[in-house]
């Protein structure tokens, strides 16, 4: 009997990216038909270096933005080298190569910002004028609108880099995402953790996503590995992304929560100095017609409101 060809799968080299891609590789294999230990032959994974990768010393928003996670895998997808890729869904940019899609997102892990650091356990405990370490803008904006007196220190690199830096005290605390410290074994390490409703995390944080070919969308291994809650609540993030045209260059929050039928979100972007900060919640009945559609709709909403009262107080200039 002949079997489906090996769903060759792509994705980021780095130790968090790998062990991400490997859950999703052992869910793709089994849905393939695969025994366990037969993952490689059923789902090769295929490391591809990032230009986000290997250029560590400046800011995403500095070189390209979000884009430079993706550009080397999705030319992979598009040539026919790969056939998905495995990302983080908030490294993703709001909009897509056109021939790719998101086309399913698995269970998600917890969406919330960790703080870890040596000499307090909150954000808000920070000694006045502490160092903060992080490379994202939303990180850096929502930080200084609760404590506008700390020093924000560029922190990029994968996790066990940032934690290094962490430990050799050129910061006096980080920012993490809890799930990539869970999928890592590291999940013990934070002091606490900020609020999702007070600051909303990157829209889609948590997330995985496979992305495929629009011709591939249908594939049924695919549909074994969606999550109908978890692509409702993203649907709803990556709709207010979308409106606030959002990228490395604005700093962007939302947080989308499903219970029963309620959708509830938040979404919120601030000024790169986080002076000022522009908020909207909102919520929704969904009734089973098109219930992704109705997500992103009310995450277009949300955003839509939020950006005509900041509008271009909200874009970092270049």
């Amino acid at each position: 009997m002949s079997r489906q060809p090996p769903i060759r799968i792509g994705a980021r080299g780095s130790k968090l990216s790998l062990a991400q891609s490997g859950l999703m590789q052992a869910r793709i294999a089994a849905a393939l038909g695969a025994a366990p230990g037969e993952e490689e032959a059923y789902a090769p994974l295929i490391p591809i270096v990032t230009s986000g990768d290997r250029i560590q010393d400046r800011r995403l928003m500095e070189i390209g933005g979000k884009g430079l996670f993706t550009k080397e895998i999705e030319e992979a997808l598009l040539d026919g080298r790969i056939d998905c890729a495995i990302h983080s869904l908030k490294d993703m940019p709001a909009e897509l190569p056109p021939g790719l899609v998101l086309a399913a997102t698995p269970e998600r892990e917890d969406p919330r910002d960790a703080f870890i650091s040596p000499v307090c356990a909150r954000l808000e405990d920070l000694p006045h004028g502490a160092r903060l370490g992080t490379a994202s803008l939303r990180r850096q904006a929502q930080a200084l609108h609760v404590r506008p007196d700390l020093q924000i220190v560029m922190l990029r690199g994968n996790v066990d880099t940032r934690l290094a830096k962490l430990e050799r005290g050129e910061a006096d605390a980080i920012l993490l995402a809890q799930s990539g410290l869970n999928r890592l074994g590291l999940g013990h390490l934070p002091n606490s953790w900020l609020d999702p409703v007070a600051c909303p995390p990157a829209p889609g944080q948590g997330a995985l996503v496979i992305e495929t070919r629009l011709e591939d969308v249908g594939a049924d291994w695919l549909e074994a590995v969606r999550c109908r809650p978890t692509t409702i609540c993203v649907a709803a993030e990556r709709g207010a992304l979308f409106a606030l045209e959002g990228s490395c260059r604005t700093a962007v929050g939302a947080h989308a929560v499903l219970d029963g039928p309620k959708l509830s979100m938040i979404v919120e972007a601030l000024t790169p100095d986080g002076a000022r900060r522009f908020r909207r919640q909102g919520e929704t009945t969904l009734d089973g017609a098109d219930d992704i559609a109705a997500a992103r709709a009310l995450g277009l909403s949300l955003g839509a409101a939020v950006r005509a009262e900041g509008g271009d107080a909200l874009i970092l200039p270049d």
